[in-house]
């Protein structure tokens, strides 16, 4: 008679158990702490972009003529010059509060407060700048020595600033994008790329 052996099915022991579940939550943590920085770091993008975008729009009016708009009688001459818009007068939005955490749909109507703010010659209006999106940032925009009205654009230093607080914590992020007219320039030489300060806060 021959006997036959059986054979039992072993199962996971706690301790294979615990490891397994251990490894799991540390790939959860990673994968939350990636995608939290990845959409941080997209929100940013637009920072970036639009800082880049105004300070293109500086460095062109620099090469419009900007030329008095009033009558010019026969057989006379109107000077042509060129300068740099000046500083916008506002920031839009007009306070940090409403991009804590939030998004801001500005106003983009000619004359409107947020980009239809200043004139030919000055701010937004003169940038011929708008965000025609819900946005995450604050703008500024800064131009030190008034070139239009002074008639001298070398040694204007010029700002093309973002300010956002992504979590609402109070604590600002900052890319200032700084462009300066030197000794014997004609253009607006610009800084390789925005000084970021925290810039995922």
């Amino acid at each position: 008679m021959t006997s036959k052996g059986t054979s039992k099915s072993r199962g996971f022991t706690l301790i294979e158990l615990m490891v397994v579940v251990a490894i799991i939550g540390v790939l959860a943590v990673l994968a939350i702490f990636g995608v939290t920085r990845y959409l941080k770091t997209s929100k940013t993008a637009e920072a970036t972009n639009n800082v880049g975008a105004i300070a293109k729009n500086a460095s062109e009016s620099l090469t419009r003529e900007m030329m008095p708009g009033t009558y010019g009688a026969p057989a006379t001459s109107t000077a042509v010059g060129h300068c740099i818009c000046g500083t916008a007068a506002n920031t839009v939005p007009a306070a940090i509060t409403s991009v804590m955490s939030k998004k801001y749909t500005s106003d983009p109507k000619f004359g409107g407060a947020d980009w239809g703010a200043g004139s030919t010659t000055v701010g937004w209006q003169c940038l011929k700048f708008s965000v025609d999106q819900p946005q995450y940032y604050m703008y500024s925009y800064t131009e030190s020595s008034g070139s239009c009205t002074s008639g001298t654009v070398v040694g204007d230093d010029v700002h093309a600033k973002a300010n956002g607080d992504l979590d609402g914590n109070g604590v600002q992020s900052t890319f200032d994008l700084e462009g300066k007219i030197g000794a014997g320039e004609s253009q607006l030489t610009w800084a390789p790329k925005a000084l970021e300060t925290l810039p995922e806060e």
